[in-house]
């Protein structure tokens, strides 16, 4: 069997959990060739769990040592674009984890060295796509079985952090060395999902909390309201500091609602569209018939596995992938906007004002507190 030769640049905690999940042979056409971190406790940790695996500390280093055939990049956030800029001029595939980037221009960069090769692979680490309750949730929505939405609200407050976790690395939580707190490194997944599933909005009203349930100084409980082109509006509500927290997603539309909620999705459908009934409804307060669903799906939730499973297709016939990188910018517009509007204390439209978002980051990297490094990895297994 022809396989990838994947270098893993990052073996941190998402990297080690990747490295993982090849080992255990969840990813049979990707073999790791090589693996870089700064880290001297991860060189080891490399050199006893990947045999034959040549070993660097720097990405850099990796990308032009001709081991690879394609990259992983799994470092803090603002590393993402440069090195994958660099791996497509050494003529490598590239997977990114989420986020994109830090910032949207950053992001713009990349896609635009991305599309001077065509013929190389680029993926984003979406792997909440694989959810078998989201993948239902987009096949409904595409077919018109809620009709026009009209409101959507996401709970996301099961991120609970301790601030072990915020102390364990020196770039976590700064404005520096992260570019943002639970928007950036939390919440991507479901900031991807909302616009793949809604839609982005047009416009952005955020109130953003920075260091409210920890000692950090980037935003630990946000706050969004949204509205969208047809005119629906959105609350989105997220934070690090509750316990035990939420994960309830709920879109409306003129056909019914759906609600998705302890890995169960229900739709309560309506008999006749709302609209068509608010008009000839001879009553002043009865409401449509509607009927509750369970909604069956294929089970299946095979997470980062699929992803890189999709991304190995991609390059060896072509399959289709599970988020092009190109889509990166889209969740990373509305994370963005959030950061803006909060930092502005007002409403903004979509697409923001990059330069002024990225000017007025710079300015809050300026005065960034500094962290003294801790050697510390842990495990994600059952963090997403």
């Amino acid at each position: 069997m022809k396989k990838v030769r994947l270098g893993v640049i990052g073996v941190g905690n998402m990297g080690t959990g990747h490295c993982q999940n090849i080992l255990a042979e969840m990813c049979p056409e990707i073999e790791i060739t090589a693996a870089a971190d700064r880290r001297e406790s991860r060189r080891v940790w490399i050199r006893e769990n990947l045999p034959g695996a040549a070993v660097f500390n720097e990405g850099e280093e990796l990308i032009a040592s001709g081991l690879c055939d394609a990259v992983l990049i799994a470092v803090p956030h603002y590393q993402h674009p440069p090195l994958a800029i660099s791996a497509f001029r050494h003529g490598l595939h590239v997977m990114v984890e989420k986020p994109a980037g830090v910032y949207t221009l950053q992001v713009r960069e990349m896609m635009a060295e991305a599309d001077r090769h065509p013929d190389l692979t680029f993926g984003m680490m979406f792997n909440q796509r694989t959810n078998c309750v989201y993948r239902k949730m987009k096949e409904m929505i595409d077919a018109g079985e809620l009709g026009q939405m009209k409101r959507m609200s996401w709970l996301i407050t099961d991120w609970y952090r301790t601030q072990f976790y915020y102390d364990s690395g020196a770039w976590r939580a700064t404005w520096a060395g992260e570019g943002g707190g639970v928007l950036l490194n939390q919440c991507p997944h479901q900031l991807d999902l909302l616009q793949w599933l809604c839609g982005l909005p047009v416009k952005v009203h955020a109130h953003c909390h920075e260091g409210k349930w920890h000692d950090i100084e980037v935003e630990d409980d946000v706050t969004a309201y949204l509205e969208f082109e047809n005119g629906a509006t959105g609350v989105f509500v997220t934070t690090t500091g509750d316990a035990p927290g939420t994960n309830r997603l709920e879109i409306t539309g003129t056909r019914g609602k759906l609600v998705c909620e302890h890995n169960q999705l229900t739709f309560w459908r309506n008999e006749v569209d709302e609209r068509e009934w608010c008009k000839t409804c001879p009553e002043g307060f009865k409401k449509p018939e509607y009927k509750v669903i369970s909604v069956e799906t294929d089970c299946q939730n095979i997470q980062h596995p699929a992803v890189l499973n999709a991304f190995a297709g991609h390059i060896l016939r072509g399959e289709p992938l599970v988020a092009d990188g190109r889509e990166g910018i889209r969740g990373l517009m509305l994370s963005n906007a959030m950061h803006l509007s909060g930092w502005l204390g007002k409403e903004v439209t979509l697409p923001i004002d990059e330069q002024l978002f990225y000017d007025l980051l710079m300015e809050k990297c300026k005065t960034s507190r500094h962290k003294e490094e801790q050697d510390v990895t842990i495990s994600t297994e059952g963090s997403y």
